[in-house]
């Protein structure tokens, strides 16, 4: 029994932990009868032992015991126990080479990775022993184990084959199927075995569909060049075997009918903490819910995606079965694998949007969330879903209560503000009512101001309300649920004049208590009215001589932005250019233009150090500078000022950068757009970026919008430069 172990035992491993008479309480809770004891004891193994996935030396000294509980019949929770060691043994055996040598603890270097997956291999007969006992939960967590600790390949191909003939739940054979893959994967000695035995499965008519789905798609991952034309038809039909409920009739035109129901139950979950502002509450409920999974077959799909990588037509095709599935589970977890191919490969995605689309049903709330989240994070791409979008927040205000932004059913209510927010994010001033019931009630108006800016044809109500929240804020007040830095975008972004004087009050009160992140932003956002703001130059112009850097940076351009005149401004500019770093004064003397010809020395010579350290380094063999975004700011400074007699320094620089970094994009093609026949040596790498049919990394918000921008860019360089007529524009813009 566990809890007979010996005390030295015990004691050795309170050692590790600096508790020199016994092992901390939380381990010992693990095996407690009390499940609430135990639930907590397993919660802090997971933040002191294994925090963020990490292995430390109490990780490694956790072990003994660990498997002495998972081998005791006796110890409540053996599969959760089981599932704790191979997640111990997964972090360490997919960082052992890594991380072969890290500096430790105690500042000595540590080979604790490959030490923690050898002393798992030791034990890997224990998995061995787990994966066929009778407690479901214990298998369940074993499976995986059978992948990852046995290095003798026959063995483990046979276990496997084994486990596929005893288990019968679906859940623990999609587990073998994939971990049969993951061992092909990771030993060259199972790979043709493993394979073969894939083959046979995927291609068996005796064998469940589940289980053949699975074949196919792991398959697929350990084998890229078994994926043929055949592929994925022959996994929609075992994916319309697996939920072979009626499917939905098509109406006169051939149109699949959108208005069948699309419920998946939704886990209850707690009430926001009051003391936590809303908009962090929101993000923690996100994280907790972004990792559900609603259906068994979701693992392997994704995994299925994954090896299908560009094959983008394909994957549509699997995605719109996915979407039509008669399954709420797989349809709701279609709808994220639907976005992240939309967002990461160009292409026509309409039929795609307009699926995601037909998840906005007003009786299922949860999964209309979701669709109006991922249509939200489309941008331009969402125009296809634009329609029910809005028959979906006007079904809400019409049938369930005119105030559905604040409805006090928090499912409901969360699903019309995504839906509204997506709205207003084509423009669509049908979003108004539900944002004005956001600013006049408060309720969660933190969602409603990264919405309001996309509507300025509705400044004229939407001002007055940004406005007076503004006037209501208390600067010496550091975390705020709607911060004024929001409202200030918001009120640049609607562009109506009204708004200068509180702008003015604003930048007035940050300063007064210090607050130079607020402060910043608002004197950028007076900037952005230009002369409209002329007003508010008596509140800017003594900031120019502010304590922080940035504020006088941006009261230098506001001043600029707000009266024009270079000689008020340039002399402020050649101090604030003394940190080669400071962007927004290398901006500003770009947008000030030819005035700003006095400070072109300086941009040289910042251009030129930076070339020239790169340039040493490179032949030293050092590090080069991973310094893009220096080399655009400062060489689009140079042509705005300096024009065509600096093209050939501009362009190189340009092209370097955006080689470099990606991210850049946007302001490298912004400037050679302005160059106009100048930028003609950059024709080669504009034509590639738009061959490029992946988007590149977008975990981020914005990528979208940042992408079809570069797009929309290069294409208009591009017909211009080559004289030839508009181009089609690119597909699903």
């Amino acid at each position: 029994m566990i809890n007979d172990l010996d005390r030295t035992d015990w004691a050795s491993l309170g050692h590790a932990y600096g508790a020199a008479d016994d092992v901390p309480e939380w381990l010992r809770g693990m095996v407690s009868p009390d499940p609430a004891v135990r639930e907590e004891a397993f919660g802090n193994f997971y933040s002191a032992a294994l925090h963020q996935g990490s292995v430390y030396t109490s990780t490694v000294a956790s072990l003994p015991f660990l498997f002495a509980m998972a081998d005791d019949p006796a110890t409540p929770d053996r599969g959760e126990v089981v599932a704790l060691l191979l997640s111990i043994g997964r972090e360490a055996v997919d960082a052992e080479e890594i991380y072969a040598v890290i500096c430790g603890e105690d500042g000595e270097e540590s080979t604790i990775y490959p030490d923690t997956a050898r002393l798992m291999r030791e034990h890997a007969d224990a998995f061995v022993a787990y994966a066929s006992d009778p407690d479901p939960q214990v298998r369940r967590a074993s499976i995986e184990g059978l992948g990852l600790f046995l290095d003798d390949a026959e063995r483990a191909v046979g276990l496997l084959q084994g486990r596929l003939v005893e288990e019968n739940g679906a859940v623990e054979r999609l587990l073998v199927v994939r971990t049969m893959a993951d061992l092909a994967t990771r030993l060259p000695a199972a790979a043709a075995p493993a394979r073969a035995w894939l083959d046979a499965l995927a291609d068996s008519d005796t064998t469940d569909p589940d289980t053949r789905l699975a074949a196919l798609a792991h398959r697929a991952r350990c084998a890229p060049d078994s994926i043929d034309d055949q592929t994925v038809p022959t996994a929609i039909e075992l994916l319309r075997q697996v939920a072979p409920e009626p499917r939905p009739k098509e109406d006169e035109q051939g149109e699949r009918n959108p208005s069948r129901p699309c419920a998946c139950e939704a886990e209850p979950e707690p009430e926001p903490d009051p003391n936590v502002p809303g908009h962090v509450a929101a993000a923690f409920a996100d994280l907790e819910r972004h990792g559900r999974i609603h259906a068994a077959t979701t693992p392997l799909l994704m995994a299925f995606h994954t090896a299908l990588g560009a094959r983008v037509e394909d994957r549509t095709a699997l995605l719109t079965e996915q979407l039509y599935s008669p399954d709420p589970g797989t349809r709701y977890d279609a709808i994220d694998m639907a976005r992240s191919l939309i967002i990461s490969w160009r292409g026509d995605h309409t039929g795609l949007v307009r699926l995601i689309g037909d998840c906005l049903l007003p009786d299922d709330s949860y999964t209309a969330a979701a669709a109006a989240e991922a249509l939200g994070s489309l941008a331009a791409l969402a125009e296809p879903a634009r329609e029910a979008l809005a028959a979906y927040v006007t079904a809400h205000r019409t049938t369930h209560r005119p105030d559905a932004w604040a409805s006090p059913h928090r499912a409901v209510r969360r699903a019309h503000q995504l839906a509204v927010v997506a709205l207003a994010g084509l423009k669509d001033e049908r979003a108004l009512p539900s944002l004005l019931v956001a600013l006049d009630t408060d309720t969660d108006s933190w969602r409603a101001m990264g919405a309001v800016g996309h509507l300025p044809q509705c400044a004229a109500e939407l001002t007055p309300r940004l406005i007076r929240r503004l006037a209501d804020v208390d600067h010496s007040r550091e975390w705020l649920d709607v911060s004024p830095v929001t409202l200030t975008c918001a009120l640049a972004k609607l562009g109506d004049p009204a708004a200068v004087p509180a702008l003015a009050e604003a930048v007035q009160a940050a300063v007064r208590h210090k607050q130079w992140r607020t402060a910043e932003p608002v004197l950028k956002a007076l900037a952005s009215f230009g002369p409209r703001a002329a007003s508010a130059l008596d509140a800017v112009r003594p900031l120019t001589d502010a304590d922080d850097v940035s504020v006088r940076t941006a009261a230098a351009g506001a001043v600029w932005e707000l009266e024009r005149r270079p000689e008020s401004v340039v002399p402020l500019l050649e101090h604030l250019l003394d940190g080669h770093r400071n962007f927004d004064a290398i901006g500003l003397a770009g947008r000030i233009g030819p005035g700003a010809a006095a400070v072109l020395p300086r941009l040289r010579q910042i251009l030129n150090v930076r070339v020239e350290q790169n340039a040493r380094n490179e032949q030293n063999g050092s590090a080069v500078l991973n310094d893009s975004w220096t080399l655009v700011h400062v060489a689009s400074a140079l042509w705005d000022i300096g024009g065509v007699s600096e093209a050939g320094t501009v362009v190189p620089a340009l092209l370097a950068a955006w080689k470099d970094n990606d991210s850049t994009a946007r302001d490298v093609v912004a400037c050679l757009n302005r160059m106009g026949p100048a930028a003609r040596p950059a024709l080669p790498q504009i034509q590639a970026a738009l061959a490029q049919p992946h988007r590149g990394d977008q975990m981020w918000s914005g990528a979208v919008a940042f992408d079809l921008e570069v797009e929309h860019t290069c294409r208009a360089i591009l017909t211009r430069l080559t004289d030839l007529p508009d181009p089609a524009p690119a597909r699903g813009e």
